[in-house]
C-alpha cells in the first residue's frame, strides 16, 4: 500500500458499520485519508464499530443503500475520490430466511450505488466488494479464477453473483475502457474468501461462535466441521482492496475489472483445523462437537485463485492461517480482559503496515 496515495483521499464506505467496515475505516484513518461512511447501524450488538468509537473518525450517514436519493446526495456532497462499495447482507444461513431484503440491498444497493456514481460526473474508482461464493461452485479442488462462471446455490451467493452483473453491466454500458479518459471512473470487483479478524460478532459466523464457546468453556458446535474455506486476515483482505483501488486510480483500462483476494491453497484449511488451532492459541481444552441437527446446506469446498492479483499486483496474503488465527486470539483475549478495541486495532495495523 502506498502511504501517499491515501493521504488526504477522499474514501466513501458503504458498509461502514460492519466488521469489515470498521476495520477499514480504521486502516484509512491511519494511513491519513478523509472517510465518509454510508450505512444502516451497526448490524450486531456488541460491535466494532462502536466499541472502536470508529465514528470519531468518519463523516457517517445513517441510511438505507436502498434509499438512492440518499445515498446521490452523499456521493454528491462529499465527491469521493474512491469508494468501497461493502454495504450488503452478508450471511449465507440469513439469506435463506429474508431472500427478499438479502436481493433488494445485495442487487439494487449496487445499482443505486453505480446510479449515484454516474449521476456525479466526477472522476472516481469504485471497488465493488463481492464474495467468493458469487462463482458457480462446481466442488472442484482447484481455485476458480476470475474467468470461471457465475453462479450461486443459495440467494446470498446467487444474489452477489447478480452483483458482479450488475458492476459488468454498468461498466460497458456507462464506464466504457475506450471512454476512459472522458467518463474517468474505473470499476472493479474484489471477491475475497473468509474473512477472519477480532471485533466480529456476527451470528452463526465461525471465529464469533468459537470464540464465545472459548469464554464459557464449552465445545464449540459444528455444523460442517470438514468443509474447506480460504481463510485469511482482515488486514490481508482490505489491504487487496487498497492495493486494487491504488491500480484502477493509475490505470483505469488496466486494472478494472474482476479481481480474487484469497490466501495461498495450503493456508485453505477446514472449519475444524480453524477451530481448534484458534483454540489452541486461546489456550482453551475445550474440543468441537457436530451440530447432529437438520440445517440448511451449504457448500463443502471453495478454493480461490490468487494468481492474477499476485502477478499484476504484487498482492499476497502477508499473514499465513496460523498466524491470522494467532492474531484474532490475541484481539479477543485482549479485548475480554479489559483493552480497548481501538487500541488493540491500531496495534496490529500498526504492525501489519510494517511487515514487509
Amino acid at each position: 500500500m502506498n502511504r501517499a496515495f491515501w493521504r488526504g483521499k477522499r474514501v466513501l464506505i458503504t458498509g461502514h458499520t460492519g466488521f469489515k467496515g470498521a476495520w477499514l475505516c480504521l486502516l484509512l484513518h491511519s494511513l491519513g485519508a478523509r472517510v465518509a461512511g454510508f450505512a444502516l447501524d451497526p448490524p450486531t450488538q456488541p460491535n466494532l464499530y462502536d466499541l472502536a468509537r470508529v465514528d470519531e473518525w468518519v463523516d457517517s450517514t445513517v441510511a438505507d443503500v436502498r434509499d438512492l436519493a440518499k445515498l446521490s446526495g452523499c456521493v454528491s456532497e462529499f465527491e469521493p475520490e474512491v469508494v468501497f462499495h461493502m454495504a450488503a447482507q452478508s450471511v449465507v444461513l440469513q439469506s435463506y430466511h429474508d431472500p427478499i431484503e438479502t436481493y433488494s440491498t445485495n442487487v439494487l444497493g449496487t445499482v443505486n450505488l453505480l446510479e449515484a456514481v454516474r449521476h456525479a460526473r466526477r472522476p472516481c474508482t469504485v471497488i465493488n466488494v463481492t464474495t467468493d461464493k458469487c462463482y458457480e461452485n462446481k466442488g472442484q479442488f482447484e481455485g476458480y479464477t476470475e474467468d470461471d462462471e457465475l453462479g450461486g446455490h443459495d440467494p446470498y451467493s446467487s444474489s452477489k453473483a447478480c452483483a458482479e452483473l450488475v458492476g459488468a453491466a454498468y461498466r460497458e454500458s456507462f464506464f466504457p475502457m475506450s471512454q476512459s479518459d472522458e467518463h474517468r471512473v474505473g470499476l472493479a470487483s474484489a471477491r475475497a474468501g473468509n474473512v477472519i479478524g477480532g471485533g466480529d460478532w456476527t451470528p452463526r459466523q465461525l471465529v464469533p461462535d468459537a470464540i464465545s464457546a472459548f469464554v464459557r468453556s464449552q465445545a464449540v458446535t459444528l455444523r460442517h466441521p470438514s468443509a474447506i474455506r480460504p481463510w485469511q486476515h482482515v488486514l490481508d483482505c482490505l489491504a487487496g482492496y487498497l492495493t486494487l483501488a491504488q491500480a484502477v486510480g493509475e490505470n483505469i483500462q488496466l486494472y478494472s475489472g474482476a479481481w480474487n483476494f484469497g490466501p495461498c491453497d495450503e493456508d485453505s484449511r477446514s472449519v475444524s483445523y480453524v477451530v481448534e488451532t484458534l483454540g489452541a492459541y486461546w489456550g482453551s481444552n475445550t474440543t468441537w462437537v457436530l451440530d447432529g441437527s437438520q440445517h440448511l446446506p451449504e457448500e463443502q469446498l471453495l478454493r480461490l485463485d490468487v494468481t492474477k492479483a499476485a502477478k499484476l499486483l504484487n498482492w499476497r496474503c502477508r499473514l499465513t492461517i496460523d498466524e491470522a488465527l494467532h492474531w484474532v486470539a490475541s484481539w479477543y483475549r485482549g479485548s475480554y480482559s479489559g483493552r480497548q478495541p481501538r487500541e488493540l486495532c491500531q496495534e496490529q495495523i500498526s504492525a501489519y503496515l510494517s511487515m514487509n
